[in-house]
């Protein structure tokens, strides 16, 4: 058996790799294509993995591509040797034609991506073979290893600057085609997004209130506005709030009806209309609910991780959730696992790449306060959790303490961090009966 395993060959392809860079040697306006699929990693041979790097500098800094300029290249990183001038103009040889360049690369992908699967178990089984940790702890690597390689990323190590500034000059020009005045998803309400830039990638976004506030409405309503306006998939965890309850807060705002009359059912034939309208508006749209009340991070981390195009994760609440060690890891210390569990979201956002909305509860700290509008300090069980957030909003209505209030039904949400922008108060009107908010009528220059 040790014979058989040694004599086995990573899985490669050396005529595709080759082919690949005959294409782009001969026709230069195939490069952009393959640069888009491949990266040098891609290649099992050392020689071609030369190559192709030196294709992508030049492309990078919009150099003439032929091979005359590869050789000269490879010269100047040190790359060439007696043989390269022959193995060059072997590949324009051995190349049948520059319009397969994209099948070619696909053959590439596909046995790189079958070494990384290869090279991802074989360490799984070595973890697992020298008992590396608990069962547990093994497998959420593995899936995270997994994940890695079907998402086309790295799970970490050193990348250097020029590599990513490639990666952020693609995300600008992606900005830039898509016309949008903001580079992340819109959360629906104009002056929020104006202020947070949208909802980017990666991002941890805290909505943090005393309970009655509407932080749970709030979520929902921006995860129906990112389904609605996106078409991508909004994974809605609640430890709180059944799927039904869920379902029927969305309908509510979604068809603009009273929450007690949907309960109720005593509704008019307008109202069944408007009902039947918003369900199938809801309907079509990509958002998966999930009620258990004993989830853990990577319980959401591993079922978002088989979503297809997900966009957003919204979890309702923080102080909620359970610690993958349990109360027993810290010895029932819960500012402890609440930091915990807040930095494990954070690792989460950035692993899926997508931004999760959390909902947090406040302490009762702003109750004592002459002014009862909220501060970073009264995130109850604070600890890590402001420190890991990268936008933290909180949600104040003055009618809720004052029934006299000159402002009633006016919510203001109040921006206490914010890593892409300024901090401030947005202010946006409250409709309690429909489950909703809604951005407060001005005039916009746009």
């Amino acid at each position: 058996m040790p014979d058989i395993l040694a004599s086995r060959q990573m899985p490669q392809s050396v005529e595709a790799e080759q082919a690949v860079l005959g294409a782009m040697l001969i026709d230069s306006r195939c490069v952009a294509d393959v640069l888009g699929v491949l990266k040098a990693d891609d290649f099992y041979s050392d020689v071609n993995r030369a190559i192709f790097e030196a294709i992508y500098s030049m492309f990078n800094y919009s150099m003439t591509i032929d091979p005359v300029t590869v050789i000269d290249e490879l010269r100047k990183s040190g790359s060439y040797t007696d043989g390269t001038s022959d193995y060059i103009l072997k590949l324009m040889d051995i190349t049948p034609t520059a319009k397969n360049a994209a099948d070619y690369a696909a053959i590439v992908r596909d046995k790189a991506l079958l070494r990384r699967v290869a090279d991802a178990g074989s360490e799984i089984n070595t973890l697992a073979m020298e008992s590396q940790g608990s069962a547990d702890d093994i497998l959420e690597l593995a899936e995270q290893k997994v994940y890695a390689i079907r998402q086309g990323r790295n799970t970490g190590g050193l990348e250097n600057v020029s590599k990513v500034l490639v990666d952020v000059y693609n995300q600008l020009q992606e900005a830039a085609r898509s016309g949008s005045r903001i580079p992340g998803l819109s959360t629906g309400f104009y002056d929020l997004d104006n202020a947070m830039m949208g909802l980017n990638k990666s991002d941890l976004i805290l909505i943090a209130a005393r309970p009655g506030m509407g932080k749970t409405t709030i979520a929902l309503n921006i995860a129906l506005n990112v389904a609605k306006a996106s078409g991508m998939t909004v994974a809605v965890f609640s430890l709180e709030m059944s799927r039904e309850q869920l379902c029927m807060s969305l309908l509510s705002s979604e068809a603009q009806v009273d929450r007690k009359k949907l309960q109720s059912g005593m509704l008019s034939e307008d109202d069944w209309r408007r009902i039947a309208e918003a369900s199938v508006s809801i309907g079509g749209m990509e958002i998966k609910l999930d009620d258990n009340p004993l989830l853990t991070v990577a319980d959401i981390n591993a079922a978002c991780r088989r979503v297809k195009n997900l966009g957003l994760v919204v979890i309702d609440y923080l102080q909620l959730m359970q610690s993958a060690g349990g109360p027993a890891k810290y010895g029932e210390n819960r500012t402890q696992i609440v930091s915990d569990i807040s930095r494990m979201l954070k690792i989460m956002a950035k692993e899926l790449n997508v931004p999760v909305i959390c909902a947090s509860q406040l302490s009762r700290a702003n109750e004592s306060r002459q002014d009862k509008r909220p501060m970073l300090s009264d995130l109850r069980e604070s600890g890590a959790i402001e420190q890991d957030a990268d936008i933290v909003l909180a949600l104040y209505r003055d009618d809720y303490y004052n029934k006299e209030s000159e402002r009633p039904n006016v919510a203001e949400c109040i921006i206490l961090k914010n890593r892409r922008g300024e901090t401030g108060t947005v202010e946006l009107r409250w409709m309690p009966e429909y489950a909703s908010f809604a951005s407060i009528d001005r005039r916009h220059d746009e």
